[in-house]
């Protein structure tokens, strides 16, 4: 569950690789894909290489409702785009994304369980935003969300203004979401036309923005103020956040005390105990481990999902789906975490990676996973279970 003191993000110490993370949110609070690295003493670089879709940096914790700050730079280019989002395990999100050809503005933009919608974003004004450090903050409440920049704010959307007439329901991110900060590629050839033009045109693996090797986005530090959840909800315990059921409303959302931690990364929410490489003396004490070689495959491996602007058509956006990350589980009202608790996959998964498995670092078709928690899906995470 959300814990103030858990989110505080200034250094590598603070992050677990997602390859050794399997949903016991008591070990870690920010879990990581792609390579980050110490920037001196002044904070963390998301970094992207050739043949890598780039860094990806996820809190372990879930956030319902609270006020997020990330101090920060930008990463410039062709199709470059840098990203700070809040995610839940149903595709509510919440965002601020840098398209590296535009560096003097900050795109805000918000999504309701993944629907597409092209006139959720807007643009925000912000001086050079490779050369200057800013702090941009999402204060998001159960009544509005406010986007501000150095302590401005630059929008602020109503729940009352997002009434869908047709389903009759408000379009407004409104369940427990996990922090992301991300750097990725937008602009390769494999991308959709639209992702393309929107990130600025291809990327370019030789051009002179590149340090080391690499594009780099830094940053500097995160806070997180958690507010109090919604009044009203079941409080069945103190550990999780859980789906009653699949519609994935605020109403839906209960606390329990769900076990979140994953036997391996081929476990489910409905099945946190598989693997299939387990021993037979593993089954006598009832006990599992993973093996380093694996021959059996995990059954989904689930790429990114969610918003992007524009840049729906086969990129992967900047925030993903996948597995909770530990203070948290989805429940389908069963009582049992639910295998897929409104996520798009449907598949339960809780292992997550950023891009599609053919954009994997190394150009491989095995994508690097991480198991977050027991029931649903920066520097990079996903989650299955919602972590309190």
């Amino acid at each position: 569950m959300c814990k103030d003191a858990d989110y505080k993000f200034t250094s590598l110490d603070d992050v677990t690789s997602n390859t050794d993370y399997l949903g016991d949110y008591g070990d870690t609070n920010w879990v990581s894909s792609g390579t980050a690295a110490e920037y001196k003493d002044q904070g963390v670089l998301l970094t992207m290489a050739p043949n890598t879709v780039g860094t990806l940096l996820m809190s372990a914790h879930y956030v319902w409702y609270g006020k997020v700050s990330a101090t920060m730079t930008t990463s410039q280019g062709a199709g470059v785009v840098t990203a700070f989002i809040l995610m839940s395990d149903v595709k509510d999100e919440i965002d601020f994304e840098w398209v590296g050809v535009d560096l003097e503005s900050a795109q805000s933009n918000f999504y309701f369980q993944g629907i597409t919608d092209y006139n959720n974003g807007e643009n925000l004004t912000v001086s050079n935003t490779v050369e200057n450090e800013h702090t941009y903050t999402i204060d998001w409440q159960p009544d509005q969300i406010t986007w501000s920049i150095d302590g401005k704010v630059g929008r602020t959307l109503k729940k009352s203004d997002t009434f869908n007439e047709t389903t009759k329901q408000y379009h407004y991110p409104q369940t427990p979401s996990r922090v992301q900060l991300s750097l990725w590629p937008a602009g390769l050839s494999r991308n959709g036309k639209g992702t393309i033009e929107w990130a600025g045109g291809l990327v370019d693996w030789d051009s002179p923005y590149m340090q080391n090797g690499y594009y780099y986005a830094m940053i500097k530090d995160i806070s997180i103020e958690c507010y109090d959840t919604p009044k009203n909800i079941q409080n069945n315990g103190n550990k999780v956040y859980y789906y009653t059921n699949t519609r994935g409303m605020e109403g839906d959302v209960a606390t329990g005390n769900n076990d979140t931690e994953l036997a391996s990364f081929f476990a489910t929410g409905n099945d946190r105990k598989k693997d299939p490489n387990k021993t037979s003396d593993d089954d006598k004490d009832d006990k599992s481990t993973t093996k380093s070689t694996s021959s059996a495959t995990p059954e989904t491996v689930p790429g990114m999902s969610g918003g992007g602007n524009q840049g729906l058509s086969g990129a992967p956006p900047s925030s993903g789906s996948g597995s909770g990350s530990g203070d948290g589980s989805t429940d389908d009202g069963s009582g049992q975490p639910s295998e897929n608790g409104g996520g798009t996959t449907g598949s339960g998964s809780t292992s997550f990676s950023q891009g599609t498995p053919e954009q994997q670092t190394g150009g491989t078709s095995e994508a690097s996973s991480v198991v977050a928690g027991s029931a649903i899906a920066l520097l990079g995470f996903f989650a299955v279970a919602l972590m309190l």
